[in-house]
């Protein structure tokens, strides 16, 4: 049987036949879009970038060029310093393709950079529903994370374990909500599984040290540290900071500018410290320079109260204030708090001021080297004195 074609078939064909066509330029002229506008960029010529690869989104939409067309533009405004227009730009192409659970990832650590939790997580909840797999349920994981959501993050992580058990990234997670819980235990036992599935995972490495900082256990902290500024320099800085956070401060030397000649003996004579003190009933300013391991809080280095001078009375043989021995009758008395204190945080230095007098008759003595002067103030993290650091005698150099 012979089939008719009717004219009307003829002109769909034809209709067809020109739109794919024309298509395909469209598609060609995409392309080359894209290809000049990743020239401009490599050139650092943004603004023409930018504008070539907006035009390969317009000649072609819906295919995948205009999404990597669309990914470089959102580039190209990140090197222009433009977050909210990449953002924009990578929404743009969402319209275009709502099913790519990257570019939702994309959005949301854009949103994640810029501190803005709440979007960050919408965006990682949408990735998900698109494509439900480890590595953007991890990213859901830390947003819930940053945002103290701490259930909801470890529920996270978990899944991410049970998808993926030889992953290292659930354990990962999983020991910073215990770490963000204060429970330094079980989140260093998490890191260490962490670690064991990928070795070199130096992130894991940063928190379990952060982990033992947290516990007091700054040696192991140390450790850590030592490894990874032979690893990942920046990591290491990061823990180290974090580390010197929760240390306890020390007095670790007194300065040679003091004006005290604490290292001077026994029954010294108080009118051998100063031309001032020859005179009965003299009295004359004295001071003493302390060096602090690190950055302390100002207001608590200045205030008297927080110091302490006195005659030493620590146990072993020498230690005692005039080595035990009864006091002449000529000792003069020193007044326990300082008359005043000036803390330089440039130097973490403490010049701590104090009045020695002479007695009425001109004969006073003392005994500089076993005097102590101890502070029990705070740093500027507000952790306490480490308390084998924070006196001195000069008798033994003791801090």
């Amino acid at each position: 049987m012979t089939m008719e074609v009717s004219a009307q078939d003829l002109l769909n064909e034809s209709l067809f036949a020109s739109l794919n066509t024309q298509s395909t330029e469209l598609t060609t002229l995409a392309n080359q879009a894209l290809g000049n506008g990743i020239d401009r960029y490599m050139n650092e010529d943004y603004e023409e970038a930018a504008r070539e690869f907006r035009r390969a989104i317009g000649l072609d939409p819906y295919s995948d060029y205009s999404v990597d067309a669309g990914k470089y533009l959102a580039m190209t405004h990140l090197k222009q310093g433009d977050t909210d227009k990449a953002i924009d730009a990578y929404h743009q192409i969402l319209q275009l393709h709502p099913d790519r659970d990257d570019i939702q990832v994309a959005v949301g650590n854009l949103h994640f950079g810029e501190g803005r939790t709440g979007e960050a997580i919408t965006a990682y909840e949408k990735a998900v529903r698109i494509y439900d797999n480890t590595t953007n349920r991890f990213s859901l994981g830390q947003a819930y994370l940053n945002a103290g959501r701490l259930d909801d993050a470890a529920n996270q992580f978990e899944k991410v374990i049970r998808m993926d058990r030889q992953s290292a990234n659930g354990y990962l997670g999983l020991g910073q909500v215990y770490s963000a819980q204060q429970k330094s235990t079980d989140a260093i036992t998490q890191f260490e599984l962490a670690i064991q599935k990928k070795k070199d995972l130096w992130a894991a490495y940063a928190e379990m040290g952060y982990a033992y900082a947290d516990a007091g256990q700054l040696d192991a902290a140390e450790e850590i540290k030592s490894l990874l500024e032979y690893k990942d320099e920046g990591l290491a800085d990061t823990l180290n900071a974090y580390i010197n956070k929760n240390t306890s401060p020390k007095i670790i030397t007194v300065w040679g500018d003091s004006t005290f000649s604490y290292h001077l003996p026994s029954k010294t004579k108080v009118a051998d410290l100063g031309e001032y003190l020859n005179t009965a009933g003299s009295s004359q300013s004295f001071s003493m320079i302390f060096q602090f391991s690190k950055e302390m809080d100002s207001e608590s280095v200045e205030n008297p109260l927080n110091w302490e001078i006195k005659r030493a009375s620590a146990n072993g043989t020498g230690a005692n204030y005039n080595f035990g021995l009864p006091l002449p009758e000529t000792e003069t008395r020193i007044m326990p708090i300082p008359t005043d204190v000036y803390y330089d945080e440039k130097t973490f230095s403490a010049t701590v001021r104090f009045s020695i007098h002479q007695n009425a008759t001109a004969d006073a003595t003392i005994h500089p080297s076993h005097l102590e002067f101890s502070f029990k103030g705070e740093d500027a993290d507000g952790n306490r004195m480490d308390p084998k650091y924070d006196q001195f005698m000069g008798f033994s150099g003791k801090f």
